[in-house]
C-alpha cells in the first residue's frame, strides 16, 4: 500500500506559483513512491469557526458540527492521508485566509484528545511552501509548523520550500529544488512514522509527577543553602586564622 501524500493549494489560482511549487513537490512525493493528490483549497466551500471549544470543549469534535460546507468532506481526505503539503501564497505576510479558516477548523481534529485520547492528526507528516511577491514568507512557514506541531503532525528536515520576489517562480531554480525536496523528505518520513499512532501521551501519573518534581527542586535549594553556607563558615574561619 502506498503513502497518500494530499497536496493542498491554498491559492485561488490554480496556475499561479503556488501551484507550480506544488507540483515540483508532486514530482518529490512520486520520486519517493508515495500515492499524491492534489487539491485545489478555494474550490471547497469552508465557513469560519465558530469557536466552540471555547463555549464547552466537549462540543469541538469532528465530524465538525458546522455541516453545511465542505469541510468534514475534505477531513477525511485529511484523515486517511499519512502526510500532507501546502502551499500558501503570501496575503500581508501570511497565510491566505481560506487557509486559515481551515486551519481553524482542524481544531475539531485535534480537540478529539478529549474524545477518544488522540488527536486525529497525530503523527501525520507535513511540509509547507510559501510564495508572493514580499517578505513574509518565514513568517508564514513558521507560523504553519507552529500549528500543525501542536495539533500532533511531525515536521521532518527539509520541509519548507519559499519564494518571495517579483520574479517569476520558475526562475528560482533553487526554490523549485526545495519544493521537490519537501515532496520527497514529507513522503520518506511519512512511511517511517505511519506505525506510531499516537505520540502524545495523557495517561501518566501528573500529580505524582509534578510531586516528584517538587521534591528534586526543595532538595536542590537545600543543597544550595548547605552549600552557601559551608562556604561562609570557611571564609569566616580564613578570615580568624588571619587576624
Amino acid at each position: 500500500m502506498k503513502t497518500k501524500i494530499l497536496l493542498i493549494n491554498a491559492s485561488p489560482r490554480n496556475s499561479g506559483w503556488s501551484q507550480k511549487m506544488l507540483l515540483a513537490a508532486n514530482y518529490g512525493v512520486l520520486d519517493a513512491k508515495g500515492e499524491p493528490e492534489i487539491l485545489h483549497l478555494y474550490q471547497y466551500d469552508i465557513k469560519p469557526c465558530l469557536g466552540c471549544v471555547s463555549s464547552n470543549p466537549k462540543d469541538c469534535k469532528f465530524p465538525c458540527l458546522i455541516k453545511d460546507d465542505d469541510f468534514n468532506k475534505l477531513g477525511e481526505k485529511i484523515v486517511s492521508a499519512q502526510g500532507l503539503i501546502i502551499a500558501t501564497p503570501l496575503y500581508w505576510y501570511m497565510v491566505s485566509g481560506q487557509l486559515k479558516n481551515l486551519i481553524d477548523r482542524l481544531t475539531s481534529m485535534e480537540n478529539m484528545i478529549i474524545h477518544v485520547g488522540r488527536s486525529l492528526l497525530d503523527g501525520k507528516v507535513a511540509g509547507f511552501l510559501a510564495v508572493g511577491n514580499d517578505s513574509g514568507s518565514i513568517t508564514a512557514i513558521s507560523y504553519l509548523m507552529v500549528t500543525f506541531n501542536s495539533m500532533g503532525v511531525h515536521i521532518p528536515p527539509w520541509a519548507l520550500a519559499y519564494h518571495h520576489s517579483k520574479t517569476n517562480i520558475l526562475d528560482n531554480k533553487e526554490a523549485i529544488l526545495n519544493s521537490y525536496n519537501v515532496g520527497y523528505n514529507v513522503t520518506k518520513a511519512a512511511k517511517k512514522v505511519s506505525d506510531i499512532i499516537k505520540w502524545y501521551r495523557s495517561d501518566i501519573q501528573i500529580e505524582k509527577m509534578i510531586n516528584r518534581i517538587k521534591e528534586v527542586c526543595d532538595e536542590r535549594k537545600e543543597n544550595i543553602i548547605n552549600t552557601k553556607i559551608s562556604y561562609a563558615i570557611e571564609k569566616l574561619k580564613d578570615k580568624i586564622i588571619q587576624q
